[in-house]
């Protein structure tokens, strides 16, 4: 545990320094609420009925980079312990909070590049499906160009229970059909595994204690469509996601009642809404006096 415990200390210090910022810079609020059919992560279905993600978050300007830090979670509206249902919080109760996740990170621009470096913690705080053993924290990076199709690759390394790499590279591009006032964002993302998986022995079974997938390599891809658009302070994404999906972790999306095991599928389709609002605090940074 020490080294989750040096990934905590390094992002309070970091947002410690990043509070220290000039009289005129203006800190950031923003909050999220996602609405989903159901909780795909990383390719894998976690809860295969309606979920609420809500979030929220602050950043910090440091010069010309940026500190933000945030919460999110992960809400079952029903008592999900139907005969076909998956649920991340095990379907002990109506209303569960499932998963919450914290996270910080440093954002800095750099002509047409991003960079991003921070650490994200999962914690699962029921006592069915995923509990507090599945506590695990992972560090990260990523880089995003602002060039045609807006290329991502991004990579997290679990350094608590799970200790190994995932990887992801993205594209977007957006589409606005002639005399029309929306857009339509396409997307496409593919997931890699080195080192998350279950390393199964011959007979098939697990020898990891933790594990995300069950081999390393390709895990899915993901296609995307959206329509954003906003509303008066606030800003709507409704989205939908085809699933092609790799690793036999991400095949799953019901159980079976007849057989009482796991189905299997190549393709899965999944969607929702996110409606986001953000809001600049204290006075806008003074333009410098022309010489």
């Amino acid at each position: 545990m020490q080294r989750t415990n040096l990934v905590v200390a390094a992002l309070f210090v970091t947002g410690t320094l990043a509070c220290a910022t000039p009289a005129h810079a203006q800190v950031t609020v923003g909050a999220d609420l996602g609405a989903f059919s159901s909780y795909v992560w990383r390719g894998i279905t976690y809860t295969n009925k309606f979920v609420l993600q809500p979030d929220a978050y602050i950043t910090f300007p440091t010069g010309p980079a940026s500190f933000t830090a945030g919460g999110w979670f992960n809400i079952e509206p029903g008592k999900y312990d139907g005969a076909t249902d998956i649920s991340e919080g095990g379907g002990a109760s109506s209303f569960d909070v499932a998963e919450f996740d914290w996270w910080g990170e440093f954002n800095y621009p750099y002509e047409k590049a991003n960079f991003t470096l921070g650490g994200t913690g999962y914690i699962f705080p029921n006592d069915a499906g995923f509990t507090k053993d599945f506590n695990t924290v992972e560090i990260y990076g990523k880089v995003a160009l602002s060039v045609p199709l807006n290329p991502k690759l991004a990579a997290w390394y679990d350094v608590d229970k799970v200790k190994g790499l995932y990887v992801e590279g993205s594209v977007s591009h957006s589409i606005q059909p002639k005399d029309q006032k929306f857009s339509v964002t396409l997307g496409a993302l593919a997931g890699f595994n080195a080192g998350q998986d279950a390393n199964l022995d011959a007979a098939g079974f697990p020898q990891a204690d933790f594990f995300n997938f069950a081999d390393d390599g390709f895990t899915h891809l993901d296609l995307s469509a959206a329509v954003p658009f906003s509303a008066g302070p606030l800003s709507f994404s409704p989205a939908i996601h085809f699933v092609i999906t790799g690793d036999d972790a991400t095949k799953f999306t019901k159980f079976d009642p007849t057989t009482g095991q796991l189905n299997s599928k190549d393709v899965k389709l999944w969607g929702g809404v996110t409606i986001s609002w953000s809001r600049a605090l204290g006075a806008a940074p003074e333009e410098p006096e022309a010489k």
